[in-house]
């Protein structure tokens, strides 16, 4: 624990992506690659089983080639920092107020990952790469994981330095 406390911001990013790509290598799918990499390079306390709420995300929603699954596993890990309790605040209008404050790192790591790729889309991402089942399209999947999960790394640290 102590040699992860020496790290710096770029080694902790950069084992996050590490982290997921090989996660990827054991037969997690791309959302709960990038959400377990984040838990474990994370001071972030849920129980072991939270990974099956990324389950469903793998394969662009249910394997449907939709929204990026490394991507939703993104918004998943960083909502276990930034994510909130509507019921903390009182009325539907302290509730709006909160929610679209805390959007904000959400929809900036969004674009980040749109702007980097030029899609959030699953099939887009991966056509190039020829069959589904190819190896390519896995070394491909393997690397948008991999950034997805050295993002998300990112953007929670700062958000810690902004907390």
């Amino acid at each position: 624990m102590e040699e992860k406390a020496n790290m710096t911001k770029e080694e902790r990013i950069a084992e996050a992506g590490n982290i997921a790509g090989e996660y990827f290598k054991q037969g997690l799918n791309c959302s709960e690659c990038v959400l377990q990499s984040f838990l474990d390079t994370q001071n972030v306390n849920f129980p072991k089983e939270v990974i099956s709420l990324a389950s469903g995300f793998g394969g662009g929603m249910g394997q449907t080639r939709n929204t990026c699954g490394a991507i939703t596993g993104a918004i998943l890990a960083l909502s276990t920092m930034k994510g909130r309790n509507p019921f903390e605040k009182e009325t539907p209008k302290e509730r709006i107020q909160q929610i679209q404050q805390i959007y904000v790192p959400f929809g900036d790591m969004v674009r980040e990952i749109e702007q980097h790729y030029g899609t959030l889309i699953c099939k887009e991402l991966s056509a190039p790469h020829g069959d589904f089942a190819g190896k390519a399209r896995k070394q491909n999947c393997k690397q948008i994981i991999s950034y997805c999960a050295e993002l998300v790394a990112k953007y929670a640290q700062e958000n810690q330095s902004q907390q």
